[in-house]
């Protein structure tokens, strides 16, 4: 007798909230590599204002509509409108989400956080720059904008994740305690550390690219490039990069500086620097490993960074590194062996040594950069994924339970 087909079991409900998500931004890339390897264990309905680089075809995509306007108005819109969204969904399909997931402050419902910046902290490190004395009045509104969205952002931090049923990871031990600390977060915060594509990221595939590479931003053989990559390029340590490097006399070593800021706050710096020549601002682009290919070094001596994936990426790729102790990556890195940690962001003579010695000895270059890619290798999307499931399913049996006693509960009528 043959035995009759089993239904196929329903796959849990996984709502993801996020103002977008794509491959070419830090916390939207971790994002979209998540999605790919959770679509076939989740039924997942994504609410953002726009998404790429996702097969469309694994989500449920509920694009929520975000008119034009002050980055504040947009963020506080972004925030009502994807609670009212999620409600009407919710409503229209007659089932709650059995999980509600969010890269940061983006609802108050969430069921899951995983924590990628922490923006209170970031308000008392901007304390200086936000202050109306330290600006000429013709920038009075953009501070006061800014000053507003920093307060709002840090009241939300510290409003959800106080919350002692919420399942809050974070992306390295420096932001786990920085939430403890300053959002006031006394339950269990689980670490997730952003994973590392090695597949795309890795010499051998960069090889292939170097030599174009280099001669589409100009460097010689003779060149030693350093990379920077990311945006709030004075927070990831350029000004201090850029000093280093004026240290160097008669130096080859180039700088390459990728990202979204203006780069006209530094323009001057680097004329009376003497860095006219060595210095180029590059867009950001999808295919981040073009540049990649082109370097030599990696550097980033930040004043804090919650994760800085872009550190993790080069490792990936066979490049030396160096970054701060203020850099959520350094606790992977082993100082020396795959890579080169400042234990004070402002050491300017230090980092210059570093640089110095990692321009004029190929080998130890190589042999960092290898120790590097061993590190890196550990770190798996895989291994990311398993660790957010692993949450999820926390999620999912807290929920389960509270719905069970909800539905078992004596009615008035009853107790009477």
């Amino acid at each position: 007798m043959d035995t009759p087909p089993q239904p196929s079991p329903v796959r849990p409900r996984l709502t993801i909230v996020s103002p977008f998500v794509d491959k070419s931004h830090g916390t939207e890339r971790v994002l979209a590599e998540q999605i790919e390897r959770l679509a076939s264990d989740y039924e997942i309905h994504l609410f953002s204002e726009r998404v790429g680089d996702v097969d469309r075809r694994s989500v449920v995509w509920h694009r929520v509509y975000v008119p034009p306007g002050p980055h504040l108005f947009r963020y506080l819109w972004w925030f009502i409108a994807n609670h009212v969204q999620r409600r009407r969904a919710s409503g229209r399909n007659k089932r709650q989400p059995e999980i509600i997931y969010s890269a940061g402050v983006n609802c108050l419902d969430a069921d899951v956080v995983c924590a990628h910046a922490v923006f209170t902290e970031l308000r008392h490190q901007l304390r200086d720059q936000l202050r109306f004395s330290n600006n000429a009045l013709k920038r009075w509104p953009v501070v006061l904008h800014r000053r507003i969205y920093y307060r709002v952002i840090s009241f939300l931090e510290r409003r959800i994740y106080r919350n002692q049923k919420l399942l809050l990871a974070a992306v390295s031990e420096r932001t786990a305690k920085t939430i403890g600390q300053l959002c006031g977060r006394t339950a269990a915060i689980d670490v997730v550390y952003n994973a590392i594509d090695c597949e795309r990221f890795n010499a051998q595939r960069l090889g292939g690219l170097r030599k174009s590479a280099r001669a589409a931003f100009e460097l010689s053989e003779d060149d030693v490039a350093v990379l920077l990559i990311g945006n709030d390029w004075k927070t990831k340590g350029l000004p201090l990069l850029l000093e280093a490097v004026a240290r160097l006399s008669r130096s080859r070593v180039r700088v390459l500086v990728v990202g979204q800021d203006s780069s006209a706050s530094y323009r001057s710096s680097i004329r009376n620097l003497g860095l006219d020549a060595q210095v180029r601002f590059l867009p950001a682009r999808p295919d981040v490993e073009y540049y990649y290919a082109s370097a030599d070094i990696y550097a980033s001596p930040s004043l804090g960074d919650s994760f800085a994936l872009p550190v993790a990426e080069a490792m990936a790729c066979s490049l030396p590194v160096i970054t701060s102790r203020n850099a959520g990556v350094c606790a992977i890195l082993h100082h020396g062996e795959d890579g080169l940690i400042l234990e004070n962001a402002a050491d300017v003579a230090t980092l210059a040594h570093w640089l110095r010695n990692l321009a004029e000895n190929p080998a130890y270059r190589r042999s960092l950069g290898a120790g590097a890619a061993r590190t890196a290798a550990q770190y798996t999307w895989e291994r990311n994924v398993e660790q957010m499931r692993t949450l999820f399913e926390r999620a999912l049996k807290s929920r389960k339970l509270r719905l069970k006693q909800w539905s078992t509960a004596p009615t008035p009528f009853e107790k009477s």
